[in-house]
């Protein structure tokens, strides 16, 4: 056989099977429909013209697509050239599964397209379909679950430029770069929790988990189990399921642990251990789980007091103070304090600002519940004023009895027979006589009190004391 009939015969083979597919894809499927260039229907078959209501299918003859078959693609495929292999097209009925192909000529010229409906009923793909969907419930759920396990905060939301608040973020900079255990340090309220925060989402881990458990939360009993997860079954009472521990949901990324200080000896063994090893087992099992975790621990107590005193085990103790970062409490960064105030104020909406009399006297406070009580003491009186500006004597009735300022305390109520108002004015009325007399003009009282020389003036009419 020369080269020209082995051509012939390619040719005439290659006509049959395609002629051969058609037939069997037309006689199986539940609608075949053919397209010129033009997306006007060519040829349909009797099903597929029933379907769309069309009692004879030359009436669909030289129609618009679309106005046989709502919300085809084929135009798309005949233009483009691109096939569809599957699809689902929604009809008055039941959604079809449908495939869609180019047409082409001898020459490769694009010429029209076809579209089979290869199921009118999805059960044929339910073994298919079911797997999918559980897989994408399964990946949501993951997702779910990661972005809850993700860090809230950033360096950004560790508000300060004072030395203090400088230094704190400059070793917490340097530790999230290493895998090293961080140690914070420092009074309640103090931004423990959020600088871990921040730790994590600058670290190398920081597309991994953040998962945090509070040891003054949980009862002691559940403590290891909340560490290590259970077996199926390890106590009465168990789930039947294996339960993972913070751990386990961790890996990979960062464990955080708060008050860490309230730890139980016992425990604080199988801590060591899992810090020394990489290893742990879970409750009520022998199978040993290796730990890829970065620990981050905190605590408001004393842990070389506790160390001494043998309620904190001083191994576990060294291993985590590899880098410890102590928290200043407010009252040592007074400098930090306009800013947090804007922050705060912003994060409670409603425009409120403070008065420059206000900033002096939250200056003046204590602070022994540091951040967390500046917080709730602006939130306090943003409930209690009516207007955005919150003056000292405003802050001054949300701080409640107890006297804000570092003086000596005045006359009690039951001694002087003064109200806690009244009192509050009359240290407000010597405050700035005093000033006053020492600056010699409202100006210069005004820069010694930090405030504006418009407030002084309002402060200063509504006490009844005279400028000059």
């Amino acid at each position: 056989m020369n080269s020209a009939d082995r051509l012939k015969d390619y040719q005439v083979t290659r006509l049959q099977a395609m002629r051969s597919l058609f037939e069997i894809v037309e006689q199986s499927s539940e609608g075949t429909v053919i397209v010129d260039r033009e997306a006007r229907i060519v040829w349909i078959n009797e099903r597929y013209a029933r379907r769309f209501g069309l009692a004879d299918p030359a009436e669909a003859l030289g129609q618009p697509v679309e106005n046989v078959i709502p919300g085809s693609l084929l135009r798309e495929v005949a233009h483009s050239g691109q096939p569809i292999l599957l699809d689902m097209l929604d009809t008055s009925k039941e959604p079809l599964v449908v495939m869609r192909l180019p047409i082409r000529d001898e020459h490769g010229q694009l010429i029209g397209a076809i579209g089979f409906a290869l199921f009118d009923e999805l059960k044929n793909l339910s073994p298919l379909v079911s797997h999918y969907l559980s897989m994408q419930e399964e990946l949501a759920s993951t997702r779910s679950l990661l972005q809850a396990r993700q860090a809230r905060y950033g360096f950004a939301q560790f508000i300060g430029t004072s030395a203090p608040a400088l230094e704190v973020k400059h070793r917490a900079r340097r530790g999230a770069a290493s895998e090293a255990p961080i140690l914070l340090l420092g009074e309640t309220g103090t931004g423990k929790e959020l600088l871990a925060h921040a730790i994590h989402a600058a670290s190398p881990r920081a597309h991994k988990p953040f998962v945090s458990l509070n040891m003054a939360a949980i009862p002691e009993s559940l403590l290891e189990a909340e560490f290590f997860g259970t077996a199926p079954g390890a106590f009465t009472g168990a789930s039947r399921k294996a339960r993972p521990g913070k751990f386990q949901i961790a890996q990979g990324g960062t464990l955080f642990l708060d008050e860490i200080g309230d730890m139980p000896l016992h425990l604080q063994g199988k801590l060591l251990r899992v810090l020394q090893e990489k290893e742990f087992e879970p409750v009520g099992s022998n199978q040993i789980l290796f730990s890829d975790v970065r620990l981050i621990a905190a605590t408001s107590c004393d842990l070389e007091a506790a160390v001494r005193q043998g309620s904190f085990r001083a191994d576990l103790y060294y291993r985590l103070n590899v880098l410890p970062i102590h928290l200043p409490p407010l009252r040592e960064r007074p400098d930090d304090l306009p800013a947090l105030c804007e922050a705060l104020l912003a994060q409670l909406g409603g425009g409120y600002r403070l008065a420059p009399d206000a900033l002096a006297l939250l200056a003046r406070h204590g602070w022994p519940g540091n951040i967390r009580e500046l917080r709730n003491l602006l939130e306090r009186a943003t409930l209690l004023n009516d207007g955005p500006l919150l003056d000292a004597p405003m802050l001054a009735a949300a701080l409640g009895p107890q006297p804000p300022l570092a003086m000596a305390a005045p006359p009690s109520p039951s001694a002087s027979g003064e109200s806690y108002r009244q009192a509050m004015q009359r240290f407000e009325r010597e405050l700035l006589e005093n000033a006053l007399a020492s600056a010699g003009n409202a100006l210069e009282a005004a820069r010694r009190l930090g405030l504006s020389r418009s407030t002084l003036y309002r402060r200063l009419a509504a006490l009844g004391i005279s400028s000059r």
